[in-house]
């Protein structure tokens, strides 16, 4: 996969899957946009000073904030969607707040940089490639029981992908998803500490999943949901 010469938009990119989705492109080549919404987060992620990586802070909720990001990005190769959040609770104790929140944080963020990525891609007329990250839930609806706003937020994720793909593949822009189960993180470890880990899928395999199809070697995958379950 050779990402050299070629600009990459990350949201999300300093999370746990995301610093492995931005080590994994960086090492072939690719210049890195990262999103974060908070100072810490920036404060926090490693590669923060790398040379092939460029930070942003950005509300990716903010429909002109998000147009802003995506401008500033010289002839984007490709956009990798991983900005998103988690929440469980039986929709008895869900109020229409809460599910905002989740159809915000996962699905217009999605939406909104798929938005801005396919408008840039546009302008350059090369095509591009567009990832998003839906989840298990998205996929297999039964084991969303407990957390029914996100599994709705990450199955519309999991719907505009395919859709999309389909609308704007003519335009040789390549859109796809990934659909991971819980993934081997420190906070999942601590969060479940009686679970087979080992069973888990690693950040590392999941990103190299995500960089190959957004790579320039992906001809023809379009319009998939890939599961990356591992094991598990």
């Amino acid at each position: 996969m050779d990402y050299r010469d070629r600009h990459v938009v990350v949201t999300g990119g300093t999370g746990a899957l995301g610093a492995a989705v931005v080590h994994t492109l960086i090492e072939r080549g690719a210049t890195c946009h990262v999103s974060f919404v908070h100072d810490g987060e920036a404060a926090r992620f490693a590669l923060r000073d790398h040379a092939q990586v460029i930070t942003a802070k950005c509300d990716l909720t903010d429909e002109a904030a998000v147009a802003r990001l995506y401008e500033a990005v010289p002839a984007l190769w490709a956009s990798v969607h991983l900005a998103g959040g988690f929440a469980a609770k039986p929709l008895g104790a869900t109020g229409k707040s809460e599910l905002a929140t989740q159809l915000d944080t996962n699905f217009v963020t999605c939406f909104l940089c798929c938005r801005a990525a396919v408008n840039a891609m546009g302008r350059g007329g090369v095509g591009g490639r567009i990832v998003n990250v839906a989840a298990r839930p998205a996929l297999e609806w039964r084991s969303g029981a407990g957390m029914t706003a996100y599994t709705a937020s990450k199955a519309a994720v999991a719907a505009l992908t395919v859709a999309l793909a389909e609308e704007v593949a003519k335009d040789g822009i390549l859109v796809n998803a990934v659909a991971p189960s819980i993934m081997d993180t420190p906070a999942n470890r601590a969060a479940m500490p009686k679970a087979d880990h080992a069973a888990w899928p690693k950040v590392e395999e999941v990103a190299a999943t995500i960089a190959f199809l957004a790579s320039p070697q992906n001809h023809v995958t379009r319009g998939g949901v890939v599961p990356v379950y591992g094991r598990s």
